[in-house]
């Protein structure tokens, strides 16, 4: 009896692991004929990319990623996917596989390239910004995000100058504001952005005509003490200017017609000395 007990309880055991090695052989045969699968998938999206068709390749890298999530493929083939519909420009797409990426791959090594292609992808949907400044304000802030978080990387350079550019727009945006305030001689909201190029955006172009406005409206208002600070500030850094000098006519009137009194003159020894060679 103690025999035919020992005897089923071996045959149990055998039976047991047969059965585990069997499944363990099924999940290594599935695992297998998944990752064939995906890189199946990759490869055709990259084909499809190759020739120029961004949409199709798109849904290629998805059905990949959706084959094999825990393959180190998966969140490369999200980004790829991403790219793909960039490249196609389908911006709108683009921002969201890129912002999906961010938010199923948190910390990836690859995040500093979404942050970037999310950036792009709002740049170029740029269209108009005095309408929509949304897409200027994202791009903005994932080119930020690349700067300061990734100073070394490739795409470090290339977002540098794109902040550069969108800080250029921006302030082109408060000008254009500021303009109709102007010539609407709504003086207070005009001030407050003029003031607002000359304190956000230092660096632009715009920050010597803000200047000037400023020194106008102060002095047409009756502040001339405010407006002189804006003139010396204006000559302080931008003494060979063109605002400058037009800032310089503000205080004096009679200016101008000193100017052309004395092109005049330059103009009058100029012919004197040519007729002596002459004679």
């Amino acid at each position: 009896m103690k025999f035919f007990i020992k005897c089923s309880l071996i045959l149990l055991l055998i039976l047991n692991v047969s059965c585990k090695n069997k499944d363990t052989n099924k999940l290594i045969i599935a695992e297998e004929e998944l990752d064939i699968q995906m890189i199946k998938a990759y490869k055709e999206g990259l084909e499809l990319l190759n020739k120029g068709d961004g949409l199709g390749a798109s849904k290629k890298f998805n059905d990949a990623e959706l084959l094999y999530p825990q393959s180190i493929w998966a969140p490369r083939s999200s980004l790829m996917s991403a790219y793909s519909l960039y490249s196609s420009m389908y911006f709108i797409d683009a921002v969201y596989e890129a912002e999906r990426f961010l938010k199923v791959y948190p910390k990836h090594e690859r995040e500093v390239y979404a942050h970037y292609l999310l950036a792009i992808s709002y740049y170029d949907q740029i269209i108009d910004e005095k309408k929509d400044l949304n897409p200027l304000i994202k791009a903005k802030e994932n080119f930020e995000i690349v700067v300061d978080k990734y100073p070394n990387s490739d795409f470090a350079f290339d977002s540098k100058l794109k902040l550069s550019a969108i800080q250029e727009i921006l302030a082109s945006k408060e000008m254009y504001t500021a303009k109709y305030y102007f010539e609407r001689e709504k003086w207070i909201p005009a001030i407050n952005r003029y003031k607002n190029v000359i304190n956000k955006y230092q660096t632009t172009i715009y920050v010597e005509e803000a200047l000037h406005r400023l020194v106008e409206i102060h002095y047409v208002i009756g502040l001339e003490d405010e407006a002189k600070k804006y003139a010396v500030l204006l000559g302080y850094n931008y003494k060979s200017s063109d605002w400058y000098e037009e800032s310089y006519k503000v205080f004096n009137r009679d200016y101008e017609k000193i100017s052309i009194r004395k092109k005049n003159k330059n103009k009058k020894t100029i012919l004197e000395k040519l007729r002596s060679l002459i004679q």
